[in-house]
This record gives C-alpha cells, sequence and structure tokens, in this order.
C-alpha cells in the first residue's frame, strides 16, 4: 500500500450514506477506484491511490471540499492505509460528520482506525 492509499470499508447505513462518506474524503483523497452502488449490500468498500487535486487538499486551510453530505443511519467506518493516509482521513471525517473514535490499531507500516458516523 502506498503512503497515499487508502482503504474505506463502510457498514451501516444505505449506499447513498456510503457515498455520502467517500464524497467528503475526495477533497483530500481525490477520486476513489469507484463509488459504492449496489443498494443490497451491507457493507461497502473504496480505494483511493492518491492525493486530492490542487487547491483541494484540507492542508494549508483548504476546505477538503464540499463535505459529504447528512447520513440518514450511523455508519461504521473503517481506514486502513499508512499512518498519515489514517490520520488524514479522520480528521477529514470528523469535521464532516459527528464522529465517535472506536479504535485503532497499527502494523509495521499500516494502520487501522474505526469510527462511528452518526447522522
Amino acid at each position: 500500500m502506498s503512503g497515499t492509499q487508502l482503504t474505506v470499508t463502510l457498514s451501516g447505513g444505505g449506499a447513498d450514506d456510503a457515498r455520502a462518506v467517500v464524497r467528503a474524503l475526495e477533497g483530500t483523497f481525490g477520486a476513489p477506484d469507484a463509488f459504492p452502488a449496489d443498494e443490497n449490500a451491507t457493507v461497502h468498500t473504496a480505494t483511493f491511490d492518491g492525493e486530492a487535486p490542487s487547491g483541494r487538499s484540507t492542508e494549508n486551510g483548504g476546505d477538503g471540499g464540499d463535505g459529504g453530505g447528512s447520513l440518514s443511519a450511523p455508519v461504521t467506518v473503517t481506514v486502513q492505509g499508512s499512518p498519515e493516509a489514517v490520520r488524514r482521513a479522520s480528521d477529514t471525517l470528523t469535521r464532516a460528520f459527528t464522529a465517535r473514535d472506536d479504535g485503532a490499531s497499527s502494523g509495521d507500516q499500516e494502520q487501522e482506525r474505526q469510527l462511528l458516523l452518526e447522522p
């Protein structure tokens, strides 16, 4: 996993809620590999492979894009990647939604953090 790659796993809520979370991360990480689309899925995933386009980063005072919108139900989000990518994702989601940090685990080169996002 590269230093900017981030994998996001979402459960709870529906596809619209998952898309709202992914949209919130776009301003920090650029476009995902795909948007959650299956309305019948109970778990959604998205992978971000790079940085946000110039001028959209949350670094240096940018707002990280247009935010994620609102959620219809609580969503559990697990973000996995480099410690820096996980920190940036957690910061972005905490600003975009009401969030509770449900813990983190670290490996040699990767970190994983779980957040509960509430409507």
